[in-house]
């Protein structure tokens, strides 16, 4: 039975000075979101919901920082937000913009733990523009 003798293909290296220079910058970086403290065992975020008037329709989401899952189109700058208001939906800084005055209500509501702590929170908004420029990335899903 023949024996077949095909070369291997050639790996590609990296220079020692080049690995070496990888390894110190990823130990340098340290882990993504270092700063922010981990969230508690068992902390499962937030289902963020908004409905219309009337409960003629309602979208949610769940949102946990950081968002491994992908749930949450907007995840990094909800976080982010949540963060700076330290969990008060309240305090959200928002994106302010101009708004038209039409009154179609709508319903925001956010319940789960922040950071360990409860959140119950419930708002309503004269329409879905004033909402957006109130809570900014947090309920744009």
């Amino acid at each position: 039975m023949p024996v077949s003798r095909r070369r291997r293909p050639a790996r590609a290296t990296l220079p020692a000075t080049a690995l070496a220079a990888l390894s110190l910058a990823l130990l340098c970086a340290g882990p993504a979101g270092a700063d922010e403290p981990p969230a508690p065992a068992g902390d499962q975020g937030l289902v963020l919901t908004m409905s219309g008037a009337g409960n003629t329709w309602t979208r949610g989401v769940r949102l946990s920082c950081p968002d491994i899952h992908r749930r949450h189109p907007h995840a990094g700058a909800a976080c982010d937000a949540l963060t700076w208001a330290r969990g008060d939906l309240d305090a959200l800084p928002g994106e302010p913009h101009s708004c038209t005055r039409e009154y179609d209500p709508v319903t925001a509501t956010a319940t789960g733990t922040w950071r360990g702590v409860p959140v119950n929170w419930r708002k309503e908004f004269p329409n879905a523009c004033m909402m957006d420029s109130a809570t900014g990335a947090v309920f744009r899903f």
